[in-house]
């Protein structure tokens, strides 16, 4: 990873857990790095405590203690980046929040609100902000840290499964709008015990400590790594690609409902399951079967 020292990379939420990980993986590396993570008062800075350790170890390392949700945020945190080093290669987006434990019944507005403030709207600002910045670095990396939850939904955090359903979903789109260009964009779901997981932060298996999953980020924002629109889970030093795929299905012959009941295990078999860059593409693919079926059926 040659190509990788000096790189300059953001990652947000980087005070402690997964981000600190990221932040002190890509230090180690030889790249400059923005370590944000909120300043919470009274209390001290936790991304100057990364930085520094990062800078003990040789590297080079910048605090940044913006609230990724606050009026303006997307802009400061650019800004500290571009102030210390004067260009930006690839930016982590992993700050994010659990919110309250609840199921449907009792579920907060305000709660919800303010999940997705953080997990996704400011999420899309840093991300919009950037992307001029990315598009002109040879090389620029976008990385959404998202969550099985996001793909498979996790009981009793509705709003956290969705908000990350959310990144995911935006993430890549990104991707597929900026295929042509320079800029890759990827979706990491990391497995650890962190904070965020463990009541007192400290893992049962140290298999899982947050450091186990962060060579993935670094290969997802280096710039030998040509994926575009991929989610990767990493945890544990072991690493899958997940994907979102649809069944061939098949065509009923009329608009009767009970064909649907007769068909419902054709429909959902997915041996010979397709993934699709893209809506269009999937509604595309749909579309051209239930053509020819219907050729089929008048013919």
């Amino acid at each position: 990873m040659d190509d990788d020292i000096g790189r300059v990379v953001i990652v947000t939420g980087a005070g402690k857990g997964l981000g600190a990980a990221f932040a002190r993986a890509w230090g180690r590396q030889g790249a400059r790095v923005i370590v944000n993570n909120r300043a919470r008062a009274g209390e001290p800075s936790s991304a100057e405590a990364v930085a520094a350790e990062i800078r003990a170890a040789g590297g080079d390392a910048v605090a940044d203690t913006h609230a990724v949700d606050a009026p303006g945020a997307a802009d400061a945190i650019l800004r500290t980046a571009l102030d210390a080093y004067g260009r930006i290669d690839a930016v982590i987006l992993n700050a994010g929040i659990s919110g309250p434990a609840a199921k449907l019944g009792a579920l907060v507005e305000a709660d919800l609100r303010a999940l997705m403030e953080t997990n996704f709207f400011a999420t899309v600002a840093l991300a919009q902000a950037a992307m001029p910045h990315l598009e002109a670095s040879p090389a620029g990396r976008l990385l959404f840290v998202s969550s099985a939850a996001g793909l498979h939904g996790v009981r009793g955090r509705s709003p956290y499964a969705a908000s990350k359903g959310a990144v995911n979903a935006f993430a890549l789109t990104i991707a597929d709008e900026m295929r042509r260009s320079t800029v890759r964009t990827n979706v990491i779901c990391p497995y650890a015990a962190t904070a965020m997981t463990v009541a007192d932060g400290e893992p049962s298996d140290p298999l899982m400590a947050p450091g186990n999953a962060a060579a993935m980020a670094l290969h997802l924002t280096s710039a030998a790594c040509d994926l575009n629109g991929q989610i990767l889970m990493a945890g544990g030093r072991r690493f899958r690609r997940a994907r979102v795929m649809e069944a061939p299905g098949a065509s009923a012959p009329d608009t009767d409902p009970a064909w649907i009941a007769a068909n419902i295990a054709a429909i959902g078999d997915m041996a010979d399951a397709r993934e699709f860059v893209g809506a269009e593409a999937a509604f595309a693919d749909l579309y051209a079967d239930a053509r020819r079926d219907s050729q089929k059926g008048r013919a």
